[in-house]
């Protein structure tokens, strides 16, 4: 019996140890967990959920628009030939949108965690932040801003092949709908040139009746019309992103400079209060003398 309470003891011993491991790696979970900023992260996430959407499906979307063009409407390569230029511009910018929008998404991702820890430690009188740090945040406010409104035009931009398409696609709808009831399938057209993407020169320039109804049967139709929809959805969740971004900016900003201006405050009372300590030493001091 002696010999089995050193192993008893041996055991309760490893047992609080694992307790007390479990329980310092659930404090780190927690206090790690309490650093992560969730709104910056759930901004970052609509971010590159949105770029990824507009960039991807307006690059292949602009691809099934020019074949679209090129087999039914402009059959001439010098007709389209500047429609061709400035598709193959706004691929390239879609590369860079997207390129930019991923550094800089990190980039606020980042200052977001610096924030969320600088707030924490300042509360905690740990450390004080600098000037330049919310001159950065500053600095990003602004940024995100110009941005926004950037993106405001492109939604809206993004928003103008959605309705075209739409105009088409009602269009061959009410052409095979059986209460239309048209005589003359060949008179209704839709014209392309009066929305200035051709010239007005381009040859045949419109699509009539069973043509027409060809061109909205085919997958570059089809295609295209969902992808700008997708596209446009895309440009609008990153519109949403960035306008929270910007709340999540202004916030820290805020947060950084009532801070500062509270430990200023604290200096100064504390300067006060010292001041006034060393004044009534000294006034005890020449009444003892």
């Amino acid at each position: 019996m002696d010999g089995t309470k050193p192993a008893m003891e041996s055991t309760t011993e490893e047992n609080q140890e694992e307790r007390e491991e479990s329980k310092g790696c659930f404090e780190c979970c927690i206090k790690c967990l309490g650093g992560v900023p969730y709104a910056s992260l759930v901004a970052t996430i609509l971010c590159f959920s949105g770029v990824a959407l507009f960039c991807g499906c307006g690059h292949v979307a602009l691809t099934g628009t020019l074949t679209m063009l090129e087999n039914h409407f402009s059959q001439i390569t010098t007709d389209h030939a500047t429609l061709t230029i400035v598709i193959q511009t706004m691929q390239y910018v879609i590369y860079g949108i997207a390129s930019f929008f991923f550094i800089y998404g990190i980039i606020l991702l980042a200052e977001g965690f610096y924030t969320t820890s600088a707030v924490k430690k300042e509360l905690q009188s740990q450390f004080k932040t600098t000037v330049c740090g919310r001159c950065i945040t500053a600095t990003f406010v602004f940024l995100t801003y110009i941005l926004g409104l950037a993106f405001l035009g492109i939604f809206g931009f993004s928003a103008i092949p959605v309705f075209l398409f739409y105009n088409m696609w009602t269009t061959c709808a009410a052409m095979k709908s059986p209460m239309a009831n048209i005589t003359d399938p060949d008179s209704i057209c839709v014209d392309v040139r009066q929305y200035g993407i051709i010239p007005w020169n381009a040859t045949p320039g419109k699509a009539c009746g069973s043509t027409l109804g060809d061109i909205c049967s085919t997958s570059e139709f089809y295609l295209s019309f969902h992808l700008y929809i997708v596209a446009c959805a895309g440009a609008g969740t990153t519109l949403i992103a960035l306008i929270h971004y910007l709340m999540i900016l202004s916030a820290n900003w805020a947060y950084l400079r009532s801070s500062c201006n509270q430990n200023e405050y604290q200096d100064i009372k504390t300067k006060d209060d010292d001041a006034e300590e060393g004044g009534s030493k000294e006034g005890l001091n020449s009444s003892y003398s």
